[in-house]
């Protein structure tokens, strides 16, 4: 006996929705095969538009792509700790796109599906960006377009747009390919169209002919789209546009051993970003490279600060001395009330310490952990989480340089993946952007690969350079349009060297900054209650009187399934 037709397509559903996850996955990085992401959204939209299922086979086919793209994409969440964080998290982060395909399964019955497909897309990314716990922007469909031709959509509609260019370019060519489908089927079976009251919405020739056109214009606007940001914010793009520049050395001292105590032998870090540095001075000295403004140490590169401790000071000083040139130095600083906190202190041989950033958003269950008792039952690993305060008051430290002041923007680690740290860095007035980083807890995964793509994004997003200076790697120079210009291996010393421009302009999307995801975000509550409230009725019931005329059994069959 057959199965019935709605198990069939319940199955069907199900794996278009995995093979659309495991193709989203794909397009992220290291692999970085960006069309992956367009079509992995086109397949999610089929699976929730095609035979108009109900909102809560929406939401399981959410959750199966969720659980397909998630699961692959963060295994280096238990590389030390174990499977159960990283599948749990999987397991959240799939709740949150169950809510999107409830949300879309229910808007797109509204005229021109692939719109309410994207706003709810975006609305569900700010979602998860944001709640619980200042939320998990990683995943976001914007960090997997760093090698596509959407990426300038960034300097104009900041991340927010571009994840929302992609979901719109995939749905809209995904509704042309069924549009046209079912025209063709109509002409092919030699249907005789029967006319039905206007009030009964009939689906005639005529109206499936504009269909076919605003489908197409969807599909045009979103190519179309990303040229239109060149065009509008040309300097954001141009690496020569900036009328002055700064020389930098971003070191990368690497760490004694992998793991999550790789920083108990904290002086064994400090000592190889100093010997890494020195080196450098030492080539400078002979002439094989050139003297800095500047130089960038990562993230942790000296766990003992040096506020505190002479020797530390010390070391730091002479580093800074062989090089001619301030540090930016990643360290630790005890505070009055007992709690440390994550900061780069900018570090002059001959002055010490002339500025000071404090990392504003510090990542749970890493620096910080939420509900300690409770997370201390599921893991022996939770009391190893710190006690870190967030920092506050400017993210930019203003850098004496050889040829003036450079004001520099830093969003450390974790933060880089949060629109609002490099918007407010520009806004304040950094030329360029800065993010020391360590990745060393999370071994050789492509974890480190995933967030260098969140720097490329901010490049263009606010047309400024970016470093990235990691403790065992990967450090990277990024230029203003997002192409890496120099790059380091993991777990190895080097220093990346480069003059980079400075910009005092701001782009499109620096200007705009939240607005237009909030106006999405608007769209999308309105389209969904607006929605609800018509009960689908207007959308449901002329495809049934449609059907029934032409007899289109499975269309019929389809509906509500």
């Amino acid at each position: 006996m057959s199965p019935p037709r709605v198990s069939r397509s319940w199955l069907a559903r199900t794996a278009t929705a995995a093979a659309a996850g495991i193709a989203m996955w794909a397009a992220f990085p290291p692999r970085n095969w960006w069309f992956l992401a367009v079509l992995g959204l086109g397949l999610l939209f089929a699976a929730l538009f095609v035979g108009a299922p109900r909102a809560r086979t929406g939401a399981w086919v959410g959750f199966v792509f969720g659980l397909a793209f998630f699961v692959p994409l963060l295994p280096w969440i238990g590389v030390y700790v174990g499977p159960l964080p990283w599948l749990a998290l999987a397991a959240i982060l799939a709740g949150y796109l169950a809510l999107f395909g409830a949300i879309a399964t229910v808007t797109m019955r509204l005229p021109v599906p692939p719109v309410w497909f994207t706003v709810s897309w975006v609305l569900v990314e700010a979602l998860r960006s944001a709640f619980p716990f200042g939320g998990f922007p990683w995943g976001r469909t914007a960090f997997s377009q760093v090698d596509g031709p959407l990426l300038p959509l960034a300097s104009v509609l900041g991340a927010p747009g571009l994840s929302a260019g992609v979901a719109l370019f995939g749905s809209s060519v995904a509704w042309l390919l069924v549009v046209l489908v079912r025209a063709y089927r109509r002409t092919s079976t030699g249907t005789t169209w029967t006319p039905i009251p206007d009030s009964e919405g009939p689906v005639l020739p005529e109206r499936s002919s504009g269909v076919v056109r605003i489908a197409t214009t969807a599909v045009a606007i979103a190519l179309l789209a990303p040229i239109a940001a060149i065009a509008a914010t040309p300097a954001s793009l141009d690496r020569n546009i900036a009328t002055t520049s700064a020389r930098i050395g971003a070191v990368q001292g690497n760490v004694p051993r992998l793991g999550l105590d790789f920083n108990a032998q904290r002086r064994a870090v400090l000592d190889n970003h100093v010997r890494t540095t020195m080196a450098y001075g030492g080539a400078i000295d002979s002439g094989q490279t050139e003297q800095p403004d500047f130089v960038l140490w990562p993230e942790n590169a000296s766990d003992i600060s040096p506020l505190d401790n002479a020797d530390a000071a010390a070391e730091i000083t002479a580093a800074s001395e062989a090089v001619d040139a301030p540090i930016l130095v990643g360290t630790l600083i005890h505070n009055p009330d007992g709690r440390p906190t994550n900061s780069v202190l900018v570090w002059d041989g001959a002055r010490g310490p002339v500025a000071r950033y404090d990392k504003h958003i510090v990542q749970p269950f890493g620096e910080y952990l939420p509900w300690r008792p409770f997370f201390r039952l599921f893991s022996s690993y939770a009391d190893m989480a710190g006690d870190f305060r967030p920092g506050t008051g400017p993210t930019v430290v203003d850098v004496p340089g050889r040829s003036g002041t450079v004001t520099v923007g830093v969003a450390t680690c974790w933060e880089v993946a949060f629109d609002r740290a490099a918007r407010q860095s520009v806004r304040e007035g950094a030329q360029m952007l800065f993010v020391p980083t360590n990745n060393a807890t999370f071994g050789r995964t492509e974890m480190t690969y995933q967030q260098l793509a969140m720097s490329q994004v901010r490049a263009v997003e606010h047309g400024r350079a970016v470093v990235v200076a990691a403790t065992s790697g990967v450090s990277a120079v990024i230029e203003p349009d997002g192409s890496i210009s120099r790059q380091s291996g993991v777990f190895t010393s080097d220093v990346l060297t480069g003059r980079l421009p400075l910009h005092d302009d701001m782009t499109l999307a620096t200007r705009l900054g939240p607005w237009p995801e909030v106006l999405a975000i608007i769209a999308a509550v309105a389209g969904l209650l607006f929605a609800l409230r018509s009960r689908t009725r207007f959308s449901l019931r002329p495809r049934r009187v449609a059907a029934r005329a032409t007899g289109d059994t499975k269309e019929l069959d389809g509906i509500g399934d």
